[in-house]
């Protein structure tokens, strides 16, 4: 290797050197040109970036596109870098290599939180979790959109990375014109000099990528052009046009399809099956008994020429199924039983040596004492199903000892390891294709149809696969978002204000379980102490002097995933609804009384303070309306929401939603926009409507008519407003929907009087159903 490819080369070498992510600068990320596969003329200045003949830049991808901009996004930071039009930023898939792996998720959202680390707090079990997130992300280099963190993750590595490549252009120019680097410019591609030379990219590229570069420096924000613009979306018009290619999608010669069937009881299998009477019916070639692969529950697949045979005949298809070992702690699941058992494990939590306490700070017991009054309250949230528009769907290919998959999904690293434990085949033999994402919310990072897929296509005989779950699978076989209840207890001095604050929390772990099912060798005899399952009540940026934030794990049997927003998404009904009961109770106005409590906390005051201007809190709101706030900081964002509502035949009905969110550097707005709009329709459709039932092991829920979510007559105006600011990004995929719940309920207790500690809301509203 010579000296002078040595620095932009080294740091991609060996895989598993490129190390360091969460404490090295984002130089440690470029990787080597070599990282690339380089053709038609292309050449590779990094592992990120190439450039072609004609100039234009390719970005290596590693991403997955599910309506949330990425794929546009990511492109603005280099296209800024560069000074390159937008559109002359080509994408192409991200390979596997470790420079890739999700940084900000793994490493920055470690499932602790940072009070654990102080020395009253400290243990084996939360260094031991840290260290096992921080090597999970450092040496295997896992591939994850989701956390709202691609973003943040891409922020300073692909700004360096384009800055790096602009440099080496910039060195090759005046090399070979032999002037000054500091009297050249970049315009569309194009470097040039006053006196006359000028060529674009393409014709630099292969003197650049021989130069190395000392030191970098990105653009500052004063000379953006790009970065903080709305650019139209670069994935429209091809979902305009119709020739966007989903999952759902994929078409290959002599491909075939598969229907799925699980057994009906969570945990369950499939017994006798009448394989006979499906391989009669037309079109239907194989019948494939399915195991439990990835955290599924047992079944069969039919596969058949078209998919409507394989759904007609795996419906069709007389199986007898089994009920899953008999569980004598447990029993049959129930949601109503879960619920009650809940509630119980958080009053228990409520204890000074009650549950996990997350965070401590002063003297909780003793501030209780001298109190003016005690403020409790019980609230309740059910499991959600995900409820993707794009169904569950996987294809796959195995033949001679290599295995290829299209998937939407937004694990790519773990599907591939998923398909290489089904067929036994070492992981290099697996490919993987990442198709655009109907719809993510934390569905797509289980593989569990991946290896479904896989298994099918083993049976195949070497023809690809498509394997399609029915909408009725997918909602009774889902990784939920795990029921919660939580007791909330404050004491309040004479002005009303809290002196203490204790929160007990009771519900599923979600990472321990997500470890067995997609990284098994990570898992660990023992369930450590999750993040997840207290984020949004441990890390309140409310000012009370003595608090103790506690959370009891438990294991229903219920198979649960991360949903959008995870935590946060009940967390924050739990303690922004509590807030409220509080400022009811000390007789003062709800922002006034949440400014009060954010004495220190000048970001979220102002994100409070424009949520309630734009909203018109001063103002009395129009004729039988009422108004409800709520504020939550999640995912590196802050955001305040103002929901407007009426009753509509004893029913909420949201008319206007005000939201205000200070998400750092904003790259662009259009996009923060249309991802608070979405957060906020995911959160109304979840408060008004979202439940999953549990009777006997099995779940009632079968179709959209029976887990509605909002539609476009029920959905209101919602207004978007960002706080400008010059903080590395933070999320938006996600922080817009937690708060949403909590200002609805707060807006209907304003209007009727009533308040609602149970979602979801229109159930609590009408007739409340025992458990959920």
């Amino acid at each position: 290797m010579k000296r002078r490819t040595f620095l932009l080369s080294a740091a991609g070498t060996g895989g598993a050197l490129v190390v360091g992510w969460g404490l090295l600068p984002p130089r440690s990320r470029l990787g080597s040109r070599n990282s690339l596969p380089v053709r038609d003329g292309q050449v590779g200045l990094n592992g990120w970036i190439k450039i072609d003949r004609r100039g234009r830049v390719i970005l290596a991808m590693h991403r997955s596109e599910m309506g949330q901009g990425v794929h546009t996004a990511l492109p603005m930071l280099v296209a800024e870098e560069l000074d390159v039009p937008l559109d002359q930023v080509l994408l192409e898939p991200a390979g596997p290599e470790s420079i890739y792996g999700n940084v900000a998720m793994f490493v920055g959202s470690l499932p602790i939180h940072p009070a654990e680390r102080e020395p009253d707090h400290g243990s084996a079990a939360v260094r031991l979790t840290e260290w096992m997130v921080t090597k999970l992300a450092r040496e295997m280099g896992i591939n994850v959109t989701g956390g709202s963190s691609s973003v943040a993750d891409a922020w300073d590595v692909l700004r360096t990375a384009a800055a790096t490549a602009r440099a080496q252009l910039l060195g090759a120019a005046a090399l070979q014109w032999r002037l000054p680097v500091d009297e050249l410019r970049i315009i569309d591609g194009v470097i040039s000099h006053a006196s006359g030379p000028s060529a674009h990219f393409g014709e630099l590229a292969r003197r650049a990528a021989a130069l190395s570069v000392s030191e970098v420096r990105v653009k500052p924000p004063q000379t953006w052009r790009l970065i903080g613009r709305s650019a139209p979306r670069t994935d429209v018009p091809a979902k305009v046009d119709g020739s966007a290619r989903y999952g759902i999608d994929v078409r290959l010669p002599g491909m075939r399809y598969a229907a799925v069937r699980m057994c009906p009881m969570l945990g369950g299998s499939p017994g006798r099956i009448g394989v006979d009477e499906a391989l009669r019916r037309p079109g239907v070639e194989r019948v494939v008994r399915l195991g439990p692969i990835a955290g599924s529950t047992a079944g069969v697949a039919v596969v058949a020429r078209t998919y409507w045979h394989a759904l007609q005949a795996v419906d069709a298809m007389p199986v007898e199924w089994r009920a899953p070992p008999h569980d004598p702690q447990r029993g049959l699941l129930d949601s109503s039983a879960i619920a009650a058992a809940l509630e119980q494990a958080a009053r228990q939590a409520l204890a000074e040596d009650g549950g996990h306490a997350f965070h401590r700070r002063g003297d909780v017991a003793r501030a209780e004492q001298g109190a003016a009054r005690v403020v409790e309250q019980v609230y309740h949230a059910p499991y959600l199903a995900h409820a993707t528009m794009e169904p569950i769907n996987c294809t796959a290919r195995v033949q001679d000892g290599q295995v290829e998959v299209w998937a939407p999904t937004q694990v790519p690293t773990l599907a591939r390891q998923v398909a290489a434990r089904v067929a036994g085949v070492p992981p290099e033999r697996v490919t993987v294709h990442v198709t655009l994402v109907g719809g993510g919310f934390g569905r797509r990072l289980e593989v569990d149809h991946v290896g479904q897929a896989v298994r099918v296509a083993m049976e195949t005989g070497g023809k690809p696969v498509q394997l399609i779950w029915p909408r009725e699978e997918d909602l009774m076989h889902d990784f939920y978002r795990p029921a919660g209840a939580a007791v909330l207890r404050a004491a309040l001095d004479a002005q009303g204000l809290p002196v203490t604050l204790r929160i007990a929390s009771a519900g599923d772990a979600i990472t321990p379980r997500w470890l067995e099912r997609g990284l098994p060798a990570f898992a660990g005899p023992v369930d450590l102490p999750d993040k997840t399952a207290s984020e949004g009540l441990f890390d309140l940026p409310y000012q009370v002097p003595h608090q103790r934030i506690a959370h009891a794990a438990t294991h229903s049997g219920v198979p649960v995933g991360y949903w959008r927003s995870v935590g946060h998404s009940h967390n924050a009904f739990f303690s922004e609804s509590f807030i409220d009961e509080l400022a009811f109770e000390a007789r003062q106005d709800p922002v006034a009384y949440r400014l009060a409590l954010l004495r220190d906390k000048p970001r979220h005051q102002a994100v409070l303070r424009l949520a309630a201007e734009r909203a018109g809190w001063d103002r009395p709101p129009p004729p039988g309306r009422a108004r409800g706030v709520a504020l939550h900081e999640s995912f590196g964002s802050i955001v305040a929401e103002v929901v407007e509502v009426s009753a509509r035949q004893g029913r909420p009905q949201v008319h206007r939603v005000v939201c205000a969110i200070d998400c750092g550097a904003v790259v662009n707005p259009g996009i923060v926009a249309q991802q608070m709009e979405s957060g906020v329709i995911f959160g109304l459709s979840a408060a008004l409507h979202g439940r999953i039932d549990i009777r006997g092991g099995i779940v009632q829920q079968r179709n959209y008519p029976d887990h509605p979510v909002l539609t476009l007559a029920d959905t209101p105006v919602i207004e978007t407003h960002i706080v400008r600011s010059q903080r590395a990004p933070g999320g938006v995929g996600e922080p817009g929907t937690p708060p949403v719940a909590p200002a609805l309920a707060n807006a209907w207790f304003a209007l009727t009087g009533q308040r609602l500690r149970r979602l979801p809301l229109l159930g609590a509203a009408s007739a409340p159903h025992p458990g959920n």
